[in-house]
Order: C-alpha cells, then structure tokens, then sequence
C-alpha cells in the first residue's frame, strides 16, 4: 500500500468515526430536547390547567356575590312591598272598624266588655274608661252597669273601652288600639304560601 493510500484510508476511518459520533451526538441532542420540550409541554398544560381552576373559582365567586346581592335586593324589596301591603289592610280594617263603631254589635261589644270587667273585679270597685266619641253610649251603659263607675277617657282609644281595677293596680285593656296594635306586630305574610303558589301541594 502507497503512502497516498495509508492516507486515504486514514483520512476515510477518521471521516467514518467523526460520521459515527456526530451521528450519535445528534440524537443524543435530538433526545435531549424532545425531553426538554415534553417537559415543557406538561409545564404548561399544567400551568394551564391550575389557571383555568382558579378562573372558575373566581367566576364561581364573583357569580356567588352577585347572586348574595340580588338575594338581598330581593328581600329587601319583598319586606318593603309586604310593609306597604299590610299598611294598606289596616287602614282598610281601621274603616271597617268605623263602621262597626255605628252599629248596634257596638254597643253589645261594650256591654259585654263592661260585664267581665265588673265579674273581674269581684268586690272590688272598678272604673271602665269609654271613648271620648261613645258619649252618647254612657248613659245607657251606667244603668244597666250601676257596680261599675263609668267615665269617658281624656284620650280617644279607637273604641272598646279600658278597665282599671285601682285595689290590685289591674289594667284591662279592651281598647280597639291596643287591639290593632297587637295584631299589626304579629301580623305576617305566608311567605311559604306565596313562593309555592296553589299548585305546590
């Protein structure tokens, strides 16, 4: 073999080596990088994922207070219409009160309140108090109460007629003010009734 031969065939090994191990470094990188970028990949999908989480929870918040303030509004607007509402029945049971007042079941109403009063009372002396506009009644209602001193009130009550037992310091109060008073404080709306409506069962 020449000279130019050894050459040659050196020059051709030492190519075919470089050839190899620039192959091989080759894919070493290429796996490398496809590892890196597989890597990156769930890197992000899960950077991804944990911002999407905490999107819907801050939807799901915000959706959660806007749905707490129209609740409020709601019920503020439900308090404020049953208000408005029940002012309106008693003013429309104060004129059937009126009326009531002219009537001939008036003037039993205060007989009968006059007599479980003086009843009450036993021994006792009792003073039953008639609205100042049911003067006209307390001539009638002496005689036929003469155990009881009747007198007309400084203060219009409504109708009815108030009690007063001084010995054992009793107040019975029979007044149609008292009366609606108490019944306007424990007055409320079904609210049950009105959300399920006749069909509800």
């Amino acid at each position: 073999m020449t000279t130019e031969e050894k050459l040659q065939h050196f020059l051709d090994t030492c190519m075919e080596d470089a050839r190899t191990r620039s192959s091989r470094m080759l894919d070493e990188y290429m796996s490398a990088q496809e590892q890196i970028f597989e890597e990156h990949k769930a890197d992000v999908k899960r950077q991804s994922q944990m911002q999407l989480s905490q999107e819907s929870e801050k939807i799901e918040r915000e959706i959660n207070r806007h749905l707490a303030i129209a609740q409020l509004d709601l019920k503020r607007m439900l308090g404020q219409t049953q208000e408005e509402l029940k002012d309106k029945l008693f003013v429309e049971l104060r004129d059937m009160l009126a009326n009531f007042l002219e009537t001939s079941e008036y003037q039993k109403l205060l007989e009968k309140q006059i007599a479980q009063a003086v009843e009450f009372a036993g021994d006792d002396p009792v003073i039953i108090y008639l609205d100042p506009a049911d003067q006209d009644k307390l001539q009638r209602l002496a005689l036929h109460h003469g155990k009881a001193s009747i007198t007309i009130s400084e203060y219009s009550f409504a109708g009815g007629c108030r009690a007063v037992i001084p010995n054992r310091h009793i107040l019975i109060d029979n007044s149609f003010q008292t009366k609606l008073a108490e019944a306007k404080e424990k007055f409320h709306f079904d609210t049950n009734t009105m959300k399920g409506g006749p069909d509800n069962g």
